[in-house]
């Protein structure tokens, strides 16, 4: 329900008092001042704003005379108020989400209009390299959580008048900031459209995980499919080289990266240090990730399935075959090495910095050396579980890791039950998992290679010099 804001500042004042909690929120900055022969007063929150630019603004506002104050709101903001980024508001309760949102809101007795002054300035961190999102060359700048200095990273990056950044705002109770970034002529114009009918049509009440709570709701399809829907980025380059490739740019107020859409598999495999090498080196890099990939979702459920036929073996491989006593079943030994790596990698995230190298050395040598020796585990299945833990970082993408890493577990469950024929259908289960997924606008998840695209499949494998980019654009 709407609030005019009246002529009378008693009136205004005793309303927002009221609405803001002034008397409550020690933090609500509640300043009467005096503009010109007016009595006024200024609401503001402590620590979101710009001390000594609110001082300049009072000094100025002490120093003008009644003559100096027109009788229109638009010509006093226009004339008398020194400042880039003013707005008039009308009703009281966007003064209240101003006010909220970290702005100076200043009301004038005599005036039916607020002036919401932005001189925010919010706790920040400093603007250093992201440390999941390092590149070997490159710039040394990554996403914060203050949205204005992360539009700005992109804006420095591209100067185009193509280049389209969008606010909006979601949750009834959070009122989060929502960004929209793209390059207009570039983007799917029908993508950009659907994003913009979703985030008007959101109903929710926060967005408590900022990003993952907008993924939810903006994904509409069954989240059962552990493949990942979208790509994060905490790198301003990689984010305006996405906007120049035609995807579309989703930032977060409080969130420190970006989401890029649509996204596709190639697109999530994806990493910084592809583009800042060579041609040669940066396409070997992907060619790389993707056999690598390969081999961490189908190394261990293969080896099992040998194990338990051995006439299948190929000539000259029989080393493959486990040495010694087997104590446990060896589906049992990698399923909880499969366990036991998530619950080392959950240690070392809560372990202090100062003990995670010891505790690291000792975990090695008992979940080692001791394991093997105890009999729980043989040598081999720590060898192929120690190559597929390591091989997993490989892929920057978190969710990407763990997609794969359920699509293990299903073939060794398979495999052990069914033997080759199990085998088998997880390999097609996990193709079917992986072309049934798709993209937040609807396309397929494995192009090019579905619908194939020859053009599209080289710039995703193989990477091209710079002067062929020109040349194509």
């Amino acid at each position: 329900m709407e609030k005019k804001i009246s002529t009378d500042l008693y009136e205004n004042t005793r309303i927002l008092y009221e609405l803001l909690r002034a008397d409550q929120n020690f933090d609500m900055i509640f300043r009467p001042v005096q503009v010109g022969d007016r009595p006024a007063c200024l609401y503001f929150i402590n620590g979101f704003v710009k001390d000594e630019v609110l001082e300049k603004l009072l000094e100025f506002f002490y120093s003008l005379t009644p003559e100096d104050l027109p009788q229109n709101s638009e010509e006093l903001t226009q004339s008398q108020i020194p400042y880039g980024d003013v707005q008039l508001l009308t009703d009281l309760n966007e003064v209240v989400y101003a006010v909220l949102a970290g702005m100076a809101c200043l009301l004038i007795d005599g005036y039916d209009a607020c002036f919401t002054i932005d001189c925010r300035s919010y706790p920040m961190r400093s603007i250093s390299e992201p440390d999941k999102d390092k590149a070997l060359r490159g710039s040394r700048d990554g996403f914060v959580e203050t949205l204005v200095y992360n539009t700005a990273l992109i804006r420095r990056r591209i100067r185009s008048k193509d280049l389209v950044i969008e606010q909006y705002q979601a949750g009834e109770a959070s009122r989060t900031d929502i960004v929209l970034c793209y390059m207009a002529g570039r983007a799917d114009a029908h993508l950009v459209e659907g994003l913009r009918e979703r985030i008007h049509e959101l109903k929710v009440d926060a967005l408590p995980m900022n990003q993952e709570s907008l993924a939810e709701v903006l994904y509409k399809g069954k989240w059962i499919n552990p493949f990942p829907k979208f790509k994060y980025t905490e790198r301003p380059d990689a984010a305006a080289a996405s906007l120049l490739d035609g995807k579309v740019l989703i930032l977060i107020d409080n969130a420190p990266s970006a989401m890029i859409l649509p996204a596709t598999l190639l697109d999530i495999m994806e990493e910084a240090d592809d583009y800042y090498f060579p041609p040669i080196t940066g396409s070997y890099l992907r060619i790389s990730r993707l056999i690598i990939a390969i081999l961490t979702l189908f190394l261990t459920p293969l080896w099992l399935l040998l194990l338990e036929h051995p006439q299948w073996i190929p000539a000259g491989m029989e080393f493959i075959q486990v040495e010694g006593v087997i104590h446990i079943p060896v589906i049992w030994q990698l399923l909880f090495l499969e366990f036991a790596i998530d619950g080392l990698k959950l240690a070392a995230i809560n372990t202090p910095n100062t003990l995670s190298t010891p505790l690291s050395v000792i975990a090695g040598i008992v979940v080692g050396e001791f394991a093997v020796q105890s009999g729980w585990f043989n040598s081999e299945a720590m060898l192929y579980m120690a190559f597929v833990a390591i091989a997993n970082y490989t892929q920057s993408n978190f969710e990407l890791g763990y997609a794969l890493k359920f699509m293990r577990l299903m073939l060794l469950v398979l495999t052990e039950l069914f033997a080759l024929p199990g085998f088998i259908v997880g390999v097609l289960a996990v193709c079917f998992f992986i072309a049934s997924n798709k993209t937040v606008s609807g396309k397929s998840y494995l192009y090019p290679l579905f619908p194939f695209s020859g053009r599209q499949l080289k710039r995703r494998v193989l990477k091209e010099q710079t002067r062929e980019k020109r040349r194509r654009n």
